[in-house]
């Protein structure tokens, strides 16, 4: 008896891990805290269901394109290539960072985040009927990793396998060291067909369309100049809860313009018919047309809850004359905000001071006890600043005097040696002359761009202003081959892995990379990890914050300027949810309105 019980004892220790110890799948991701939808839903709540689906929507895009790929380094893709493909999981707009099977029925995850395992959906298809399948994703992350844009590299760098673990499963196991954004981030995987790219060279640009498994075809276009989607009528997913709402248009129509002042002229000439305006001049003026009085073209100021991010002038500090931190700090006092929002703006912006701006991850005040604890082991390297001033940029004055503060940035230049001689400011040791080319990609900036220049001049510096074409300045950018830009960070509600695309060594170098500053910190690359690793919503924030001091006080950039709404337009054709959801307006759950449609011809005549 006794021998038959050690057996059974044996027996046990040898039984696979009890079912309720195990990892059940579910539907659905958060990256902090729960889910909001539950196993059941239907559809988001910010979508119409019943939309109606019909017509053909004309949008504007600028510059060219030269290839349908946009997954490379190489070429222009073309502008609304990623409608064709389909992703595992969907992120939810009025979620912080919450994902939901598209492509993936189930997921699996254990508590620690070790590993995430995807079941693919049995319905899923390509457009030309063959199913979807686990080499197909086994082959895209692969084939992303290695041939892709360096992006792909850095950003699945933590993922240390991916194999096949049943007939419709994929599992995706991770380095050791906590990554808890790392199964959201392989949510977001575009897949693509394997059969498909056999025998052609995935690493080249082309305008062969591809094959996809998506809401939207390529069945028209020519090179440079327009670009039709065609709605897949038999779209395998159109039903799943993610997709219900959204693809109401039977075609889409990106039409290409040389600049942004042609895009704007065509829209109000009725040429497209959807514009999200970034120009606050147009905004304020470019719309007083009988149109918009009569309603026959909308303005819409659309609010959001979204962070706004950074936008600024980016220093590109491998630059030797924009590596002393004082220099950058003393340029900062030469932009005159306060009088480009009056005189140029309208009045319609706020300054941003922040990284996080529009947020609870903005740090505010000074730090508290749990960023002190990220903050003191660099409390050397870190600007002193930083435990013991909240940063502000410098304001200016509305009626452009700013005086002052160019006298402290002229303090500021002469302590990090740069002197004026002769009218000029030039380096006290070497004599060279503080020049410099501020490179841009849309003659709107050369507005804002050129008074900074006046106020720079006084100081005894020469920066020049540049406008390149967009294929120029993709490249440049790449190489880091440039003194400033205009240079643009955004953020969502869950920071995570994308910071380090942004902001640490290893990419300061690597060439694609959004690092495009330069940074190079220890400080930094430690607290980025930590971010990365944050175990809750409350430890995501603390590390947010601390990371927004030490960029901030590294003045890596000079603050410009956000919005807390979208500015949209479009000519009245069209139906939208009556939910906006955190994140904004979701244009592609919009749809066609018949009645407005087919009277809007009329209504244009009318004019």
């Amino acid at each position: 008896m006794r021998f038959l019980s050690a057996l059974l004892v044996v027996a046990a220790l040898a039984l696979p891990v009890h079912a309720a110890d195990a990892p059940e799948p579910v539907h659905g991701l958060a990256m902090h805290g729960d889910l909001k939808y539950r196993p059941d839903f239907k559809h988001f709540d910010y979508v119409n269901p019943d939309a109606p689906k019909g017509g053909t929507v004309r949008l504007g895009s600028i510059g060219s394109f030269d290839s349908f790929n946009p997954f490379i380094v190489k070429g222009s893709s073309a502008t609304g290539a990623g409608f064709v493909y389909d992703t595992l999981m969907d992120d939810a707009a009025d979620e912080p960072f919450s994902q939901y099977g598209r492509l993936a029925e189930k997921v699996t995850m254990p508590k620690d985040r070790s590993w995430v395992e995807f079941t693919l959906r049995k319905e899923a298809r390509w457009h030309d009927g063959m199913p979807v399948t686990v080499e197909d994703v086994i082959f895209s992350f692969n084939t992303l990793v290695k041939e892709g844009a360096p992006f792909y590299r850095f950003y699945y760098g933590n993922v240390a396998d991916v194999t096949q673990t049943g007939e419709r499963s994929v599992r995706f196991t991770f380095k050791p060291g906590e990554n808890r954004e790392l199964p959201l981030i392989l949510g977001q995987l575009t897949v693509l067909p394997k059969h498909y790219w056999s025998g052609r060279e995935f690493n080249k640009a082309t305008l062969e369309p591809p094959l996809g498994s998506g809401p939207y075809k390529i069945t028209e276009f020519e090179a440079g100049r327009f670009v039709k989607l065609t709605r897949v009528k038999d779209y395998w997913g159109k039903d799943i809860p993610v997709m219900k709402g959204y693809n109401n248009f039977d075609e889409i129509i990106f039409d290409y313009y040389r600049d942004a002042n042609v895009s704007l002229e065509a829209f109000l000439a009725g040429r497209y018919d959807y514009r999200l305006e970034n120009s606050s001049k147009a905004w304020a003026t470019a719309y007083e047309t009988p149109a918009v009085k009569k309603g026959v073209l909308v303005k819409a100021e659309i609010q959001h809850d979204r962070p706004a991010g950074m936008q600024g002038f980016a220093f590109n500090t491998r630059r030797e004359l924009f590596r002393d931190r004082k220099v950058r700090h003393a340029l900062a006092y030469a932009f005159n905000f306060e009088w480009s929002n009056k005189a140029l703006f309208y009045g319609q912006y706020e300054r941003t001071r922040s990284y996080f701006q529009n947020s609870e991850m903005a740090a505010t005040g000074l730090p508290g006890p749990d960023e002190l604890k990220l903050l003191e082991p660099f409390r050397d390297e870190l600007p002193p600043e930083v435990f013991t001033q909240e940063y502000n940029p410098p304001k200016g004055s509305e009626d452009g005097n700013i005086r002052a503060n160019l006298r402290t940035a002229s303090k500021l230049l002469t302590e990090a040696g740069w002197v004026i001689k002769n009218g000029r400011r030039v380096n006290a040791e070497t004599g060279r002359p503080f020049a410099f080319e501020m490179l841009l990609v849309s003659p709107l900036f050369e507005r804002i761009a050129l008074p900074f220049a006046k106020n720079l001049e006084k100081l005894g510096i020469a920066m020049t202003v540049r406008t390149i074409d967009t294929a120029q300045y993709r490249r440049r950018l790449d190489t880091f081959d440039f003194d400033m830009v205009v240079g643009g960070f955004g953020q969502s509600l869950s920071p995570g892995n994308e910071q380090r695309d942004f902001w640490s060594s290893d990419s300061a170098d690597r060439e694609g990379a959004r690092n495009i500053i330069g940074i190079k910190s220890k400080a930094v690359d430690a607290i980025v990890e930590k971010l990365i690793a944050a175990p809750s919503r409350d430890a995501l924030v603390t590390a947010s914050k601390a990371l927004d001091r030490v960029l901030q006080w590294g003045h890596y950039m000079i603050p410009n300027w956000h919005a807390p709404y979208d500015r949209v337009a479009y000519w009245d054709k069209f139906g939208r949810p009556k939910v906006t959801p955190t994140r904004g307006t979701q244009f592609f759950a919009w749809w066609i309105d018949p009645a407005k449609a087919q009277s809007l011809p009329d209504r244009k005549r009318g004019l």
